[in-house]
C-alpha cells in the first residue's frame, strides 16, 4: 500500500474495531505543539506550568483557575478553545464521532483550522488503501482551499496556500502565470502520464487539478464524496458528474460550498442566473442512495444534486460539513 498524506497525523492514531480512529495521547500532543499554544519566551509562569503539565499528561483535568491565572488575554482564549475542543475529542468514541457531533452541534467556538485538520485525518482513514491519485488529489478540496483558473475549457484548481506562499517571483510558465507565481518549481496539472509523481508530493499539495475537461478528475471528486459519505454516515451512495443540472423535477440539492449554496438557492426560487454566476459553477454531481429507506420520503429514489462553485475572486472552499447536515437522510447516521 502506497503511503500518502503523512501530514494528516494518521500515524498518531489507532483504528478502532468499528473502523474509526481512536483519540490518542499522541494526537492531543500534536495539538499542544501548535504555535498558538506553545508558550513564548515572555509567557507567564502559569501558562508555562499548564503547558508542561499537559505535555506530561494530555488527558488530565484542568481546573478553571489554571486558565484564569494566565496573564495574557489572548493566551487565555486560546487555551479555553483548545481545552473545549480536547473535551469534545475525549468524550467521543472516535475522531469521526467527534467530528459529527461538532458539525451537528453547529460548530460554535470551533476554529476552522481544527475542523479542516479533522477532515484531513478522517479522509486519510476513509481513503486508506486508495491507489488512484485522481481521487486523492480531488479529495484535497475537502481540506485545502483552491484557486481557480479558466483556460480553453479547462477549470484548473491549484492549492491556494501554495500559490499565495510562492507569489512574488517571476512567472515560470503560463499555468503559474494564470494561477499565481511559484518561486521554487512549476505546478504540474495531474494527468495520466504524471499521476505516479503524486505519491512523492502528496503532502506538498503542488499538483493542479483540471476539474473541467478531465474526466478522471471529475470522477475522482465523485469517488471522494462517496467515500466521505460512506465512512461518516454509513450510507452507500453513487455520485456521478453531470455537464449541467437539467432536471425539471429536482427535489433536493446540497451546495458543496457557500457559493454553490447561494446558486442552488437562487435556482430553487426559480430565479434566472446571470452569465457571470453561471460561469462560477464549476461542477455539478448527482447523488443517489443505494437504500431508499435511508432517505427522506420527500426525495425517495430521486437524485440529490451537488453544486460546487467558485467565489467572485476565483477561489473554492469546499465545506464537507454541508454533506453531513444537508443530505436528506431519514435519521442521523452514526460514524464508526
Amino acid at each position: 500500500m502506497t503511503e500518502f498524506w503523512v501530514s494528516s497525523g494518521h500515524h498518531l492514531t489507532q483504528r478502532t474495531e468499528g473502523g474509526g480512529l481512536a483519540v490518542t495521547d499522541e494526537l492531543i500532543l500534536a495539538y499542544l505543539a501548535r504555535p498558538e499554544l506553545v508558550p513564548p519566551e515572555e509567557a507567564c509562569a502559569a501558562e508555562r506550568a499548564l503547558h508542561a503539565s499537559l505535555l506530561a499528561d494530555p488527558r488530565r483535568t484542568v481546573a478553571g483557575n489554571e486558565i484564569k491565572d494566565i496573564a495574557d488575554a489572548d493566551a487565555r482564549e486560546n487555551w479555553e478553545v483548545m481545552l473545549a475542543f480536547r473535551e469534545r475529542l475525549l468524550t467521543a468514541r472516535s475522531v469521526e464521532a467527534a467530528y459529527l457531533a461538532l458539525v451537528r452541534g453547529g460548530l460554535q467556538g470551533v476554529p476552522g483550522l481544527f475542523l479542516t485538520q479533522l477532515v484531513h485525518l478522517i479522509l486519510r482513514n476513509a481513503l486508506d488503501g486508495c491507489e488512484d491519485p485522481f481521487v486523492l488529489r480531488a479529495a484535497e478540496l475537502f481540506f485545502r482551499p483552491q484557486r481557480v483558473s479558466l483556460h480553453e475549457g479547462a477549470v484548473l484548481l491549484a492549492d491556494a496556500e501554495v500559490i499565495e506562499a510562492r507569489e512574488g517571483g517571476a512567472p515560470l510558465s503560463p499555468l503559474v502565470s494564470m494561477l499565481g507565481k511559484e518561486a521554487a518549481s512549476e505546478l504540474d496539472v495531474l494527468n495520466e502520464e504524471n499521476a505516479w509523481t503524486y505519491w512523492s508530493r502528496s503532502d506538498a499539495f503542488t499538483m493542479a487539478l483540471n476539474l473541467g475537461s478531465s474526466a478522471p478528475s471529475r470522477e475522482g471528486l465523485a469517488r471522494a464524496i462517496e467515500a466521505f459519505v460512506r465512512h461518516l454516515l454509513n450510507a452507500e451512495v453513487a455520485v456521478a458528474p453531470l455537464a449541467q443540472l437539467e432536471d425539471p423535477d429536482w427535489r433536493w440539492f446540497v451546495g458543496l460550498d457557500a457559493e454553490g449554496t447561494r446558486v442552488g438557492n437562487a435556482l430553487w426560487r426559480g430565479e434566472a442566473l446571470d452569465e457571470a454566476t453561471r460561469e462560477r459553477v464549476i461542477a455539478v454531481f448527482s447523488l443517489t442512495f443505494a437504500d431508499p429507506a435511508q432517505v427522506d420520503p420527500r426525495v425517495g429514489e430521486r437524485p440529490v444534486y451537488l453544486l460546487l462553485a467558485m467565489s467572485p475572486d476565483k477561489t473554492v472552499q469546499l465545506k464537507p460539513q454541508n454533506l453531513i447536515v444537508g443530505l436528506p437522510l431519514a435519521s442521523d447516521r452514526a460514524a464508526a
